[in-house]
């Protein structure tokens, strides 16, 4: 039971009732199961459905950065903050999307500045890293950088709103003692809610 690896009190699917059934049942309709993450704020089962809709919002913007680039700036973030959950999902998000062990290992090997051997992705990694570890330091620069690798203005906003988003669910993972990993793919590639008209209501 969640629960029992957590530092608060969790509510299991079976026990689960109205809004908070409701919102594990729209997760386990792709996943098989309502996520680790979704069961750590059972409490307040109105945060457990605004966070899934945020999660669909975030991974849907339409930029043009690659779904690569995406979890690699995830994972950055992730790694930075000391958050194994995440991390351990992302990386095998990345390997199914076909990422080598070797890029995936420049990454863990030093998130800040990894050598890819793809320069706008290392750019992408570089920026989530300083948006994580010094964010007041960010200045104007920064999103130039980025544009000489091409990255649009919806491109930037996406990034920016990927690494936010992982800085928060972070901060609730490492905060209430979410310590396991995600062992199989399938769970890190199928937490992703569907259409809300497709939602158990």
């Amino acid at each position: 039971m969640l629960g029992d690896m957590t530092w608060i009190r969790t509510i299991a699917w079976p026990e689960a009732d109205g809004q908070l059934k409701e919102a594990y049942d729209w997760q386990a309709a792709a996943l098989g199961s309502p996520a680790e993450f979704t069961i750590l704020g059972s409490l307040y089962p109105a945060i457990v459905e605004e966070r899934l809709r945020l999660y669909r919002v975030v991974e849907h913007c339409p930029s043009s950065l690659t779904p690569v680039e995406r979890q690699a700036a995830a994972l950055t973030t992730s790694l930075l903050n000391g958050t194994g959950h995440c991390a351990s999902g992302l990386q095998l998000k990345l390997r199914s999307l076909g990422v080598s062990e070797d890029a995936i290992h420049a990454i863990r090997q030093d998130p800040t500045t990894p050598t890819t051997g793809e320069p706008r992705l290392d750019s992408i990694c570089r920026h989530a890293a300083k948006l994580t570890l010094t964010p007041k330091a960010m200045a104007e620069d920064d999103l130039v950088s980025l544009r000489t690798h091409g990255l649009s203005d919806l491109d930037l906003l996406d990034l920016n709103n990927i690494v936010s988003y992982y800085n928060y669910i972070n901060r609730v993972v490492m905060g209430l003692g979410l310590r396991s990993e995600i062992a199989t793919t399938h769970e890190a590639t199928n937490a992703l809610p569907g259409d809300e008209a497709n939602q158990t209501s």
